[in-house]
């Protein structure tokens, strides 16, 4: 079984927008380490100096807040706060420096006792299943592993990866009775998922590419995140792209 110490889930909020982490994000993952990006992606005339100057005192305590809550859920929780012209590069760069892996993508969750997790191949699937596994304690929610084939002759290869990635839940500690698996044959991967994920309330997706910011966030996870009411948890490789271009501010817990 994995230790929840062993694992860490960041989670950007976009405070000075009103956006906030529904009561069932706190109760789901408080058996897990969080960091709770506070966040601010600015237009390219404004400077992130002048950015901190501004918005900082008020980010902070919004964050101050949101750790207040997830504490009292008894998490174990990191605070950043972030000035940013490029979102997507912040967040990739803030889970590499606070060793998270997966990135949550909020969206509102009135409810959450069902779980999509779209299994698209092998890599990195024992790591899923550990993660899911120290998300899953000391809850009641069910998953459902979905593959979605392009066609009639993947269909059998998604079966099979699928029981692969329900024995390595199962392995994890994860009940075998908790968990469902369906192949379904769509020449549109990703409708088949938005499909499958009205039915349910947190879709993870996993990453198989690398850089969460050119491969993930902005290709497939991504538009899933848009279209979709669930929030999105996206489970992160092991990649980091350069880009010594980025501008960024930074603050990390205690900071000023």
């Amino acid at each position: 079984m994995s230790d929840p110490r062993d694992h860490r889930v960041l989670i950007p909020v976009d405070v000075l927008e009103g956006q906030t982490v529904p009561a069932t994000i706190v109760d789901a993952f408080a058996s897990i380490p969080v960091v709770l990006l506070a966040y601010r992606e600015l237009p390219d005339q404004t400077g992130t100096d002048q950015a901190r100057e501004q918005y900082g005192d008020r980010v902070r305590a919004e964050v101050d807040e949101l750790r207040a809550v997830f504490e009292d859920a008894g998490c174990d929780v990191t605070t950043r706060v972030a000035f940013t012209h490029d979102r997507l590069k912040t967040f990739e760069r803030v889970a590499v420096d606070e060793s998270c892996d997966a990135v949550l993508l909020l969206n509102p969750a009135p409810v959450l006792e069902t779980v999509l997790v779209a299994i698209r191949s092998d890599v990195n699937v024992r790591h899923i299943a550990r993660l899911l596994h120290t998300i899953l304690s000391g809850t009641a929610l069910e998953l459902t592993l979905l593959h979605a084939a392009s066609d009639e002759e993947g269909r059998d290869a998604g079966t099979e990866l699928l029981e692969t990635a329900r024995s390595e839940l199962v392995a994890a500690g994860v009940d075998a009775d908790r968990i469902d698996t369906t192949v379904v044959v769509d020449d549109s991967p990703t409708d088949a998922i938005l499909e499958a994920a009205a039915d349910h309330d947190l879709l993870v997706a996993g990453e198989s590419r690398p850089s969460i910011r050119r491969f993930v966030f902005r290709d497939r996870a991504e538009r899933l995140a848009r279209r979709t009411v669930d929030p999105v948890l996206v489970v992160r490789g092991e990649y980091l792209e350069s880009d010594d271009g980025h501008e960024e501010a930074v603050d990390g817990e205690g900071d000023e």
